[in-house]
C-alpha cells in the first residue's frame, strides 16, 4: 500500500511492527530500542527530527500479561508513561498518532461485544497500564487514534497459534481453556487495516474522527475452539495436530486474571474508514500456512 507520506512505527521486532513494514513497503520505517526508547524522550525527539513522519503508529508495548503482575513498574513504563511521552512529542510537531491498545482494558462481564464507549474496567496490571496509556495519549495529543485489538497472532514471535503447533509436535492431546471468548486477529490483517486508516487520515486535511476504534478479527471463539481450528487446518496441510480437551479457567490458573468475554465490536471503524476486518478463520488459515512453510 502506498501511503504517499512517511510513516514511523515505534516497535521493530513485534508481530504487528513487522507486518506493518511488510505491508507498507519503503514508506514505513520501524524503530525499536535502542534507537527509540519510549522511556527516553531524547530518543523520541531524535527519531521525529530525523524521519519527520507524517504519522506515527505506536506498536511498542509490554505484553507479557502474567509477568506484568510482578513487574508493574516495567509495564507502566512501556504501556503508560512511554505512550504519554510519545503523544506529547508528536503533538509538539503536529504529528497524528495511532496508538495500539488491547481488549484487556475490559473486565469481560458484558454480554456481547464491547463497543468503544463502554466503560473499561481492567482486571490485571497489563490491562490497567494499557488503559492508563490510552488516557495519557488522549491527554497529550488531540490528534490521536487509539486502536484496541485482540488475540493477535502471526508467523513470528510468541503467540497462541505457534504455541499450539509446537505443543502438538510432542503431545497427542492438549488441555485448552474454553470459557474465555474473544476475536483472534491475524497481524497482517490488522496491519493492512491500520495502513488503510493512516492513508485516510493523511488524505483528508479536515479529518475530525479522532478517538477510540476497535479492530479485531470478525467472529468470536474461545481458546479451545481456536486450537481445534488451528489443528484442523494443520492436519489438512500435513502439519502437527492434536486432540483438544476443553477445560474451565479454574483448571488453568494464571497470575493475571483474564476477561471471560473480551469480544470487540468493530462497526465504528467500518463506518469511519471503510475497514472490513477478515473473518478470524481466514487469519488462522493464513497463519498456519505461513508457520508450516517455515518448518
Amino acid at each position: 500500500m502506498s501511503l504517499g507520506a512517511p510513516l514511523l512505527v515505534i516497535g521493530r521486532t513485534g508481530q504487528l511492527a513487522r507486518a506493518l513494514v511488510q505491508a507498507g513497503g519503503n514508506r514505513v520505517t520501524a524503530l525499536g530500542r535502542p534507537a527509540v526508547d519510549l522511556t527516553n524522550t531524547d530518543s523520541i525527539k531524535a527519531a521525529l527530527a530525523q524521519y519527520r513522519p507524517a504519522l506515527v503508529i505506536n506498536a511498542a508495548a509490554y505484553t507479557a500479561v502474567d509477568a506484568a503482575e510482578k513487574d508493574e513498574m516495567a509495564a507502566k513504563a512501556l504501556n503508560t508513561t512511554g505512550p504519554g511521552n510519545l503523544a506529547a512529542l508528536c503533538a509538539e510537531q503536529n504529528v497524528p498518532l495511532i496508538h495500539i491498545s488491547t481488549d484487556y482494558v475490559f473486565d469481560g462481564t458484558r454480554n456481547g461485544p464491547y463497543r468503544e464507549g463502554d466503560t473499561p474496567s481492567p482486571l490485571g496490571v497489563y490491562g490497567r497500564t494499557k488503559r492508563a496509556g490510552e488516557e495519557a495519549v488522549r491527554l497529550h495529543n488531540s490528534r490521536h487514534i487509539i486502536v484496541r485489538t485482540a488475540w493477535v497472532h502471526s508467523s513470528i514471535g510468541k503467540n497462541f497459534v505457534k504455541t499450539m503447533l509446537d505443543l502438538a509436535r510432542d503431545r497427542d492431546d492438549i488441555r485448552v481453556v474454553a470459557d474465555q471468548y474473544g476475536n483472534p486477529t491475524y497481524a497482517p490483517h490488522l496491519a493492512a487495516a491500520l495502513l488503510q486508516m493512516a492513508t485516510h487520515i493523511l488524505g483528508n486535511e479536515d479529518f475530525t474522527g479522532w478517538g477510540i476504534y476497535h479492530l479485531a478479527g470478525t467472529g468470536r471463539t474461545n481458546w479451545a475452539d481456536f486450537a481445534k481450528e488451528v489443528f484442523a487446518i494443520s492436519a489438512t496441510l500435513g502439519g502437527p495436530h492434536a486432540g483438544v480437551t476443553p477445560i474451565p479457567s479454574t483448571d488453568y490458573p494464571t497470575p493475571a486474571p483474564r476477561p471471560a468475554n473480551s469480544c470487540l465490536h468493530c462497526d465504528k471503524a467500518h463506518k469511519a474508514f471503510g475497514i472490513a476486518m477478515a473473518d478470524w478463520h481466514e487469519g488462522a488459515k493464513a497463519c498456519v500456512e505461513a508457520l508450516l512453510a517455515q518448518a
